[in-house]
């Protein structure tokens, strides 16, 4: 059995102080204590960096400084994180529940080794944190890289890469390079298992959705570059007659 990992959880986060309370309040609430804890501000004038310092969250590292936007953010995430894991837990974003990161190491530990991928379901939340639906689209049981043909199956806050075949965010796609990370985390993965339930409520407010049009551009960019343009088209066009039916 493989030892009980450790998780780099990390917060990007800019004038988010409405919003972290409760991403801090789930940090706090876990029963599984393995973990850092880092903040990425780019440099917010709000009380985002104040709120997290009097939460009583053990902060690894807190950065406040303009960047170049989220992915930028999160590559100063990743070249800090110590951890096993990486786990991108946005401002506004939570654990499930007390015990998710518990039924994550459990899952990780159960195997003969830690797992490149550790995955599971998505619940998404409103402004109030009520919940709202599950994520339209279900994370498989058996995930590869070639999964991502039918969409973005696991949101990219419910999909743990081990730090060591991780890759920094290509800053070249403004909107949807974490479709493009979590592809290119899963061609290097020969092992990627899935922790039953759900591990995280999503706030519908990401700035994919702010943008939609331009985001939908972008992920069709990302696709046709792992994909193939062909068959990107193909399973475009599917797409869409498969939405006039549901109709």
């Amino acid at each position: 059995m493989a030892q009980q990992p450790k998780f780099s959880i990390i917060t990007v986060a800019f004038n988010a102080g409405d919003l972290i309370g409760h991403t801090l309040e789930s940090v706090l609430s876990q029963t599984y204590t393995n973990y850092e804890y880092l903040l990425i501000d780019g440099g917010s004038t709000d009380d985002t960096v104040a709120k997290a310092k009097a939460s009583g969250v053990q902060f690894a590292h807190i950065v406040s400084e303009r960047d170049r936007g989220i992915y930028d953010a999160m590559n100063k995430g990743i070249a800090l994180a110590t951890g096993d894991y990486l786990c991108f837990l946005n401002a506004g974003d939570s654990f499930y529940a007390p015990d998710t990161l518990q039924k994550l190491a459990n899952t990780a530990a159960a195997c003969d080794e830690l797992p490149h991928v550790l995955y599971g379901e998505t619940a998404e939340v409103n402004d109030a944190r009520e919940f709202v639906r599950m994520r339209r689209l279900k994370a498989p049981d058996n995930l590869t890289w070639r999964s991502f043909r039918d969409g973005m199956l696991v949101c990219h806050q419910a999909f743990y890469a081990r730090r060591d075949i991780a890759p920094m965010y290509d800053l070249k796609y403004r909107l949807s390079s974490d479709v493009d990370w979590c592809i290119k985390v899963m061609k290097v993965s020969s092992k990627l298992v899935k922790t039953e339930g759900v591990v995280v409520n999503y706030l519908q407010n990401g700035l994919s959705l702010k943008h939609h049009r331009a985001s939908l551009m972008e992920r069709f960019k990302v696709m046709s570059n792992h994909y193939g343009l062909l068959p990107t088209i193909g399973r475009h066009m599917w797409f869409v007659l498969r939405a006039i039916i549901k109709r």
